[in-house]
């Protein structure tokens, strides 16, 4: 075992339907995952004690004891380990910065040790951290633990956008006037990012209205992304915090990302990320 450098990619939901409810309270979802070249930098290193100090951009306010799912993920191994977490994505932003994180350490201390955390384990670390271990375009259904890989997504490229304004999950939830929405549709398969974008015009998220009552903000940004020159869908992912536009083409996304970046918020242009 020796240092590992390892990437937490940014997921972003395009889309996000609430299918039910289970009588242990957990939500039913089906979703259409994709991963950025955005995320976090995390160096994990053999250690007497497991440690976690966080640093980067976006390292205020990160919390650095138990609630922190590295720390909760690397308790699942019987291995010590001093973790560096170098924060890029904002915290609580609906792009599962947090359990893309913990995913990454787990990907690292299960090849060091050879050790399989149980699934149930994994679950009890959040809905996304199952589709975080494997940072490819899937649709995740049930509470997480369903997950079948999405091949041959066109190439496209995203802008997140995130206005600073904390969404917290719970309160988007309880806000929800209805949870036993229909299924996404069938995937067809999609010519280019256009064909895409018509697709996902069609499917929802269904935290996006609740979320908008939570924070009206959202309302704000949406319209802002989907007025850029370009812009072929604005859709809120997750449950909140951070909206995205989906483009064709890398110029647009860049230029719409200055744009919507100029008055202060988090926006940043991303191409989707590929698994080596």
């Amino acid at each position: 075992m020796t240092r590992s450098e390892v990437f937490a990619p940014a997921k972003v939901n395009l889309t996000l339907h609430v299918t039910g409810r289970r009588p242990d309270g957990y939500h039913l979802l089906d979703s259409l995952v994709v991963f950025t070249g955005l995320g976090d930098r995390l160096t994990l290193s053999p250690a007497p004690a497991t440690t976690l100090e966080v640093t980067g951009p976006m390292a205020a306010g990160v919390p650095v004891d138990g609630r922190n799912l590295c720390l909760r993920a690397a308790a699942l191994f019987d291995q010590a380990v001093a973790i560096g977490l170098e924060k890029h994505l904002p915290a609580a932003g609906g792009i599962g910065g947090g359990s893309s994180d913990a995913a990454a350490v787990i990907r690292v201390l299960r090849d060091w040790t050879g050790q399989a955390p149980d699934p149930a384990a994994l679950l009890d670390l959040g809905a996304d951290l199952p589709v975080c271990l494997d940072p490819r375009p899937q649709r995740m259904a049930g509470i997480g633990e369903r997950l079948t890989p999405v091949p041959g997504l066109p190439e496209c490229w995203l802008v997140l956008v995130n206005a600073g304004v904390e969404v917290p999950t719970g309160a988007v939830f309880s806000a929800m006037t209805r949870r036993d929405n229909p299924p996404m549709a069938d995937l067809p398969g999609w010519r280019d990012a256009r064909d895409l974008a018509g697709w996902l015009a069609q499917q929802r998220n269904d935290l996006e209205s609740p979320a908008r009552a939570v924070a009206p903000v959202i309302d704000e940004v949406l319209a802002a992304i989907g007025a850029t020159p370009g812009c072929l869908l604005s859709r809120m992912s997750g449950s909140g915090g951070t909206c995205f536009g989906l483009y064709a083409g890398a110029a647009e996304a860049e230029a719409a990302a200055r744009q919507l970046g100029a008055g202060g918020w988090w926006a940043q242009a991303t191409g989707l990320f590929t698994p080596r």
